[in-house]
Order: structure tokens, then sequence, then C-alpha cells
């Protein structure tokens, strides 16, 4: 067996466990594969064994394995930074884009989604820490910036996502996700098509499971450290 179909065992069967610690369905929790600097033999490696969804955070080299990867049928997530000028090409060649924190980048993904695809699923993205280096909006905004864009056309706003200051040990990383859940909750009040909670990555799965996550984005427990 390959060692990437190994890690994927792994990987589920941690997705696994954390549900049904905490009294969740094990359908409930989605596997993201990050693939991003890996080569497209591995992707197909993940893919063989049955992973079909990968995310990408850089334009270019995602475009590139997708004309390489053409016979798969791949879902692709786009969840780096967004460049307004970069928009078109991700609303042209991706199915979810996970790094909405501008009305100006959800407008142009909406304006450019090609009316021959589906609606293209966002999640907003919150900057849980209020790191500087770090893309997002704030809680306190956010429910401005849904409101925005929620009833744009041709597109799909599925939820929330962050990426948290790292935290060593499991309480701590469950206490830092749990208020991007509370918020989730609170916004389906008014927009109750909400459903998707993009957290948690190798480190802090777990937690990220704990909390609520509904899409777990993991990489280098799948592919390995990259160089």
């Amino acid at each position: 067996m390959h060692k990437i179909a190994i890690h994927l065992m792994q990987v589920r069967n941690r997705i696994d466990s954390a549900a049904a610690s905490c009294g969740r369905s094990v359908d409930s929790v989605q596997l993201l594969a990050v693939s991003k600097t890996r080569p497209p033999a591995d992707i197909r490696a993940a893919y063989a064994a049955g992973q079909h969804r990968f995310g990408e955070n850089y334009l270019q080299e995602a475009l590139d394995k997708q004309q390489q990867l053409a016979d798969l049928d791949i879902e692709w997530h786009f969840i780096g930074p967004l460049q307004a000028n970069k928009t078109r090409p991700v609303a042209e060649h991706f199915a979810w884009v996970h790094s909405v924190d501008r009305e100006k980048i959800a407008r142009r993904l909406s304006a450019q989604r090609p009316a021959s695809l589906p609606p293209l699923n966002i999640c907003l993205q919150v900057n849980l820490d209020s790191e500087a280096s770090k893309a997002g909006v704030s809680l306190a905004e956010l429910p401005e910036l849904l409101d925005s864009v929620a009833e744009l056309p041709n597109i799909r706003t599925r939820g929330l996502m962050a990426i948290p200051a790292p935290r060593t040990d499991f309480e701590h990383q469950r206490e830092a996700l749990e208020p991007l859940a509370t918020a989730l909750l609170r916004l389906r009040a008014s927009h109750p098509a909400l459903d998707t909670l993009s957290m948690g990555m190798s480190a802090d799965l777990e937690a990220a499971v704990a909390a609520g996550s509904t899409m777990v984005r993991i990489g280098t427990d799948i592919f390995g450290r990259r160089d």
C-alpha cells in the first residue's frame, strides 16, 4: 500500500475517533487534503486511496496541477489569500473558496463565475486572534460582511473558516476555535443555509472536531512534511 494511502487511513481514523468521542456522526466531518507544493503524483496516490477533495493555496501552481490531473474527478478548493486581480481564474476553476474576507472579493467571484458552472461555494475567513500577519475579518465585522454577500448571484455562502494561532494542548486549541462555532450558530438565525465550519489542521484536528468543525484541512499528516 502506498504510504499516502496509509497516512490517509490514519487521518480518517483520527477523524472518526474524534467525532465518536464527542457524540458526533463520523459523516459530519469532511476531510480536505491540502496539497499545496505537492506534486501531481502525490495527489494521484491520494485520489486512488479514495480522497477526492483537495485544497490549494497558490493559484498558478493549482492551475498547473488541474491541467495535469484533468482526467480525475477532483473537487478543488482554494484556501489561500486571494487578491482582487486573481479572482477570475479562481471563479472559473474551483468549486470552493475558503478565504473570502472582503465584499469586493465576493462580488468579483460572483460576477466572474461562469454561468455554465454551479454556484461557487464560499466561506468567510475570520481572524480569530487579530493577527496582523493573517487575513480575515474580525468576529465583530462578520455579520455585516455576511449580510453584504449572502444574496449575491452565482455564489453560495456556506460558512466560516479560520486559522487560529498555534496552541500546544487540546483544551486551549478547542477554546480558540469555539468562538467560530458560536458565531456560526448565531448567524444561522438569519442565514439558515450556513452549514460549514472549515477549521482544524494536522496539529489540532481533534480539538477542531470537538469544537464543531465540519471540514478539516490536513496536509502534513497525509503527505508528510514539506522540504
